[in-house]
């Protein structure tokens, strides 16, 4: 008695021939040829005057201002970060005179250039010649202040730049807030916690998958923002930059020296904002992909299985 399939010729085996793409072979190599040319162009080009840029990259003035643009980015970003916290929350408020007065901060700090508010800060002295703080609508003053001995150059620059980054951080962090799912308000509502309870415990842990990326997004633009504070003269990377080349009028190789150093800083920046959307997105998938350091890992132990045994 036969068995079932005796006597049958087996299938041959599929042999799967991977589909072959010369399209992306040709594009990679054109795109390859045309930035080579440019990087060599750009490299071997002796009007750059590699030689000042490498002399003058570690200069105390140039430090100076690499310092000074790292200050106005932190204090910038950590005073925006709370006032947008501040104002999403009004925003989102029950609240009609919170909710307007919210609307109306970020309506006038995203309706006009960070330039004109720089301007502005810096000139405020010509609208107020003394600040005074007490009982408002003409009633006495409690304190009062020299505009221009209060506001100075480098208050005018950081007042600037962080009431216009607390308009963005607003709209950010609110998106963050109503992406959290209604109903985990409603639960901690009734297990008895109070609004503040509810958004600092509940909602924000949530909303911070969405809030980091665009904020990590926002700090990077804002290091590249603080180059406008040269036009009030505060010596930051730019300003700093620009010295030197309004002594020898050599401003190519000035303003190569000022892009190698915001390049730096924000490769820095690029580098912490990867780390802390992974530590944020954790619970996004079942696997994070594998870091820089762990790819290059693998790689040295697939190509070289010998030397890890070893």
């Amino acid at each position: 008695m036969t068995q079932p399939g005796e006597g049958r010729e087996l299938p041959e085996q599929i042999r799967a021939v991977p589909v072959r793409h010369p399209g992306r072979w040709v594009a990679a190599v054109v795109v390859g040829v045309v930035f080579a040319s440019i990087g060599y162009s750009f490299a071997r080009n002796p009007n750059i005057q590699w030689n000042i840029v490498w002399e003058r990259f570690f200069s105390q003035r140039i430090i100076d201002g690499v310092v000074l643009t790292i200050e106005l980015t932190v204090v910038s970003m950590l005073v925006g970060v709370i006032l947008g916290v501040i104002l999403a929350s009004m925003r989102q408020s029950p609240n009609p005179v919170l909710r307007a007065s919210s609307w109306f901060y970020i309506w006038l700090f995203r309706g006009t250039p960070v330039y004109v508010q720089i301007l502005f800060w810096f000139s405020i002295a010509a609208l107020y010649s003394q600040i005074n703080i007490g009982v408002p609508f003409g009633g006495a003053a409690i304190f009062s202040f020299d505009s221009n001995t209060l506001i100075t150059a480098i208050v005018a620059g950081f007042l600037a730049l962080s009431l216009n980054e607390g308009a963005y951080m607003a709209e950010i962090v609110r998106s963050g807030i109503i992406s959290v799912d209604h109903g985990q308000t409603e639960a901690a509502n009734a297990l008895g916690m109070t609004r503040l309870q509810t958004t600092r415990y509940v909602v924000l842990p949530q909303a911070m998958r969405v809030i980091v990326p665009p904020t990590g997004n926002e700090t990077i633009n804002m290091l590249k923002t603080t180059s406008l504070v040269s036009a009030i003269s505060i010596t930051e990377l730019l300003y700093a930059s620009q010295k030197f080349s309004s002594v020898d009028f050599r401003v190519i190789p000035m303003l190569v020296l000022a892009s190698i150093w915001y390049l730096i800083l924000t490769s820095v920046l690029y580098v912490c904002q990867y780390y802390i959307e992974r530590r944020y997105g954790r619970g996004t998938a079942r696997e994070l992909p594998p870091t820089p350091r762990q790819r290059v890992i693998a790689f040295w132990r697939n190509r070289f299985p010998a030397a890890e045994g070893s």
